[in-house]
């Protein structure tokens, strides 16, 4: 749809590897493909994720290293070009004031118009799934980062002092909520989806994923004129001249 709003720079922040490709890979390369410049952000390199009786915790960071090649791969395959860890423990996030400090010197420093990030008030989905704690610690302290610490002046002076003048983002767009609003068309990038996920050979089934992100994205689109899908919630936070318009 040519009025479908794709912003200039995207900033998704994410708590572990293939979190990004399970919830938003579909939007990430539909706005690649546009032109949009992403920055992917992973907070934890998924240190933690195996539960293999043979591996101990020397084996953290070989699984660091592993989920972060993974990562640069999926990456690769949506078209995003820039990457950031921030390497802290997998299983132990916390919305620190020092994680969200880490988060607004990004977002300063970037200056995305849009940021990308879960729903920091998610516990539970249906009656299958508890929701990671990392994923709602990344999630509000990415929306705290966004909102007020990256427009803030005065708010972390220490970081104006080296450089990192305020940036107001635009858009705030919140994958995982019961209260979405606004649904992406992921048609035409399902298979990039499926294949930057399929990146993910550590943490998945490669064979399986196919089917479960194609029936996920059917459901998201049903009754919305889209065959395939990815909901959010966007809060707008600063309006385009036209959009005041009225």
């Amino acid at each position: 749809m040519s009025n479908e709003y794709i912003p200039k720079i995207a900033m998704t922040i994410q708590a572990h590897p293939d979190d990004q490709e399970f919830g938003i890979g579909g939007t990430l390369a539909k706005w690649a493909r546009a032109g949009c410049e992403i920055i992917s952000v992973i907070i934890t390199s998924g240190d933690s994720g195996s539960n293999d009786p043979a591996k101990d915790g020397s084996y953290k960071k070989a699984l660091a290293e592993l989920r972060e090649k993974e990562q640069l791969a999926a990456n690769a395959v949506l078209g995003i070009k820039e990457t950031v860890f921030m390497r802290y423990p997998d299983g132990e996030l916390e919305p620190t004031i020092q994680l969200r400090k880490d988060l607004t010197r990004l977002i300063r420093q970037f200056k995305p118009d849009t940021v990308l990030c879960g729903n920091p008030e998610a516990w539970f989905y249906d009656n299958e799934y508890v929701n990671h704690p990392d994923h709602r610690a990344a999630a509000e302290a990415a929306t705290t980062a966004v909102f007020p610490s990256a427009g803030s002046r005065l708010m972390f002076t220490d970081l104006l002092e080296a450089g990192f003048e305020p940036h107001e983002v635009r858009r705030l767009y919140v994958h995982g909520s019961e209260k979405s609003d606004t649904w992406v068309d992921i048609t035409e990038t399902l298979e990039l989806k499926i294949r930057a996920l399929q990146q993910h050979a550590s943490q998945i089934p490669v064979d399986k994923v196919g089917k479960w992100i194609t029936e996920w994205a059917e459901g998201e689109a049903k009754d919305k004129g889209m065959k395939y899908a990815e909901s959010y919630r966007v809060m707008i936070l600063k309006k385009d001249e036209e959009e005041k318009v009225g």
